[in-house]
């Protein structure tokens, strides 16, 4: 009699051969030269953004600024010309340095924004001077920043 033997077979584990152990030299620079090209692509990207969104610093204290010359104006019949009665002599996030003029006998006023030599808005050469006036012209060093 023939018996039927079964045989069962072992189970087999799916351990990687030693030729598939890790990554290979050319695989890692492959990854690390993707990695550079689009840190060289985003940082510069980013450095754009962040000097854009810092702009709204020397905006915000502007508008603050000539909000305190016409409280100041109400006041005493005449605008000021020291920033420490209009705001202080930087912006809120400290980025610009603030300057106010008076001409025509403290009727009129020129309110300046310029970007802070010791911050990285310093780097902004785009729009390195913000300037309102009570006219409410707005200026700048380049058209695009307001």
């Amino acid at each position: 009699m023939n018996k039927l033997k079964y045989r069962l077979s072992p189970i087999r584990s799916y351990k990687r051969s030693e030729a598939q152990a890790g990554f290979t030299l050319i695989e890692l620079m492959i990854v690390v030269a993707i990695i550079g090209i689009i840190s060289a692509v985003a940082f510069p990207s980013y450095t754009s953004y962040m000097k854009k969104s810092r702009r709204a610093d020397a905006k915000v204290a502007l508008t603050r600024m000539a909000d305190a010359q016409e409280r100041w104006y109400l006041q005493k019949s005449q605008y000021t010309s020291d920033v420490d009665n209009v705001g202080g002599d930087t912006s809120p996030d400290g980025y610009y340095t603030m300057a106010a003029t008076t001409e025509n006998n403290n009727q009129t006023y020129s309110l300046t924004a310029t970007a802070t030599a010791g911050k990285e808005q310093a780097n902004d050469t785009a729009c390195k001077v913000f300037t309102l006036s009570s006219t409410g012209a707005k200026t700048a060093t380049n058209d695009v920043c307001w």
